[in-house]
């Protein structure tokens, strides 16, 4: 799971990078996934710490769940609306990606479980 919470951790800062110059670098929240992806990162980097890696991920998979929730909150209205600009692209490529981490995650910590349960 490190290792694909890293990877997100790239996608959504390379998703940002994209979505602020696509959006011509008027505003400053088009970075959000590049900043939310930089937290995947640091979080990526604490759970090679085998002491603090269900913590971190756990961590990982509460801030995209987040981040789905609050992505959601701006992307129906303005797909309700019929705006597919490069910002609601970003959200909706962002919410997609956070979205399939989380059930990734969630399959990852009922395996994990299981796991220790059949260990003993």
């Amino acid at each position: 799971m490190p290792s694909t919470t890293r990877s997100l951790g790239m996608i959504l800062v390379l998703l940002g990078i994209v979505s602020y110059y696509g959006t011509g670098r008027t505003s400053v929240t088009a970075l959000i996934p590049a900043f939310v992806g930089t937290v995947f990162l640091i979080l990526a980097m604490i759970a090679r710490n085998e002491a603090a890696r269900k913590h971190a991920m756990h961590a990982a998979v509460t801030l995209a769940l987040l981040g789905v929730l609050g992505t959601l909150g701006r992307l129906v209205p303005a797909l309700l609306a019929g705006q597919m600009g490069a910002a609601v692209l970003a959200q909706l490529a962002m919410t997609v990606l956070l979205a399939g981490y989380v059930a990734l995650g969630v399959k990852s910590f009922k395996e994990a479980r299981r796991a220790r349960i059949a260990k003993g």
